[in-house]
């Protein structure tokens, strides 16, 4: 029987705060693999802005009839992007085929050193903005060295209501604030860094949360990295760093750190390699490195819009998928596209940086965009334990990591309407 639909619902129909109730096709792919469809599925959403429930509507059928009914459209889980620079956005476009240290000197490194509380007042708001319109519910993203300015990213994050994992960049062997005094930047980093995360992890609800955020081996000492490490894991944040971006940068970080192994192991060295770790880009591994991130449970974000446009590489992803790697999707469009959708630049790929094995096709790189079975937090965009009637309420919510004791904070309202489910 054809599924009709009710009268025309416009934008401005749409709920603006929870609680509510929507009726539509749901369409979700699986931790499992494949994809599931409901015809005429159901999402509710409770008062605290959380899914409530997700399958058929004949199970609930009491909130299905009083639901607003978008059928035939279709209500999809939210996107995961795992790699954003966020004061790199309003050079999008610019460098293309310049490779990464050069780019990074002539246009990123002026483009951050401006980034201050000011500049994310202004910018955070419109970026959250953009990336949910592309329909993105989650960003893993790299701020600035400036403290003041993570706390108005932070800020922008939870008026609007985005999940957000946000770091502020570290820096101790370079840096491009001629401020600091080089015989304190190292503690300074750590300690701004330690008080971030006092105050923004866990926080709205543990819908933003904190990711130590060393630039990458080429910026950072041996120290800072193992320190940063360490904050990491006593705290439960992430860690996230860029690994193996271009052929340049890996001759510098072996010239840097001859005890190592290679790329991979100047980070193994320092305690950086595990489940909460993102590494970006990853286009040129060794064996060795492979076998050892999958040992790890290391996961990777792959930008191949970025990739393309620096002319880095090309990952071999097959290859990686195959030996077991966890990976998801970044956008990073500052170099390359300006689209806010991981699932855009996924499609963007060349055949042979599509997102698996050889006819894994479209429906993989949505799967790696949701983060269903790989995201090394519990994504509530993926809806695959939601679905399961078996699994609880609280199943559904995020797995909550130790964190210490915030600071107190007044609360904000928070608008919705521009939010996607």
């Amino acid at each position: 029987m054809p599924v009709l639909a009710s009268p025309v619902v416009t934008p401005s129909g749409l709920p603006g705060r929870p609680p509510f109730a929507l009726r539509a096709r749901l369409l979700t792919p699986l931790a499992s693999g494949g994809t599931r469809h409901e015809p005429d599925g159901l999402l509710l959403v409770d008062a605290a802005d959380r899914l409530e429930y997700v399958g058929p509507a004949a199970a609930r059928s009491v909130e299905a009839d009083d639901a607003i009914d978008l059928r035939p459209w279709a209500i999809l889980p939210g996107l995961i992007d795992l790699h954003a620079h966020l004061p790199q956005l309003p050079n999008a476009g610019l460098g293309a085929g310049l490779d990464l240290l050069t780019w990074l000197e002539r246009y990123i490194f002026p483009l951050e050193r401006e980034f201050d509380e000011t500049a994310a007042e202004r910018l955070a708001p419109i970026a959250w903005q953009a990336f949910a319109a592309a329909g993105t519910t989650t960003a893993l993203v790299y701020g600035a060295v400036y403290e003041a300015s993570l706390d108005a990213t932070f800020r922008a994050a939870e008026a609007h209501g985005i999940r957000a994992i946000v770091g502020k960049v570290m820096m101790d062997r370079t840096t491009y604030d001629p401020t600091i005094d080089p015989t304190t930047i190292l503690d300074r980093s750590l300690r701004e860094t330690a008080d971030l995360i006092a105050r923004w992890h866990g926080a709205d609800g543990d819908r933003l949360r904190y990711a130590v955020t060393p630039r990458f081996a080429v910026s950072c000492t041996a120290e800072l990295l193992r320190e940063s490490a360490a904050l990491a894991a006593s705290t439960g944040a992430y860690w996230q760093t860029h690994i193996s971006e271009d052929r340049g940068e890996i001759a510098e970080v072996a010239r840097l750190f001859p005890e190592a192994q290679d790329y991979v192991d100047v980070y193994d060295r320092a305690g950086g390699l595990g489940e909460r770790t993102i590494l970006a880009h990853a286009v040129h591994l060794s064996d060795r490195e492979l076998g050892r991130l999958v040992e790890s449970g290391t996961r990777v974000a792959h930008c191949p819009a970025s990739n393309l446009f620096l002319a880095s590489g090309v990952m071999p992803l097959g290859r990686y998928v195959e030996a077991g790697l966890s990976v998801g999707l970044g956008r990073m469009s500052q170099a390359g596209r300006t689209s806010r959708s991981s699932r855009r630049c996924g499609s963007g790929s060349t055949p042979r940086t599509r997102c698996g094995p050889p006819g894994s096709g479209r429906a993989q790189c949505w799967h790696r965009s949701t983060g269903c079975g790989w995201a090394p937090w519990a994504a509530p965009e993926c809806w695959a334990s939601a679905m399961s009637p078996a699994r609880s309420r609280s199943a559904r919510r995020p797995t909550s990591s130790p964190s210490p004791r915030r600071s107190s904070r007044p609360s904000r309202e928070r608008s919705t309407t521009n939010r996607r489910i």
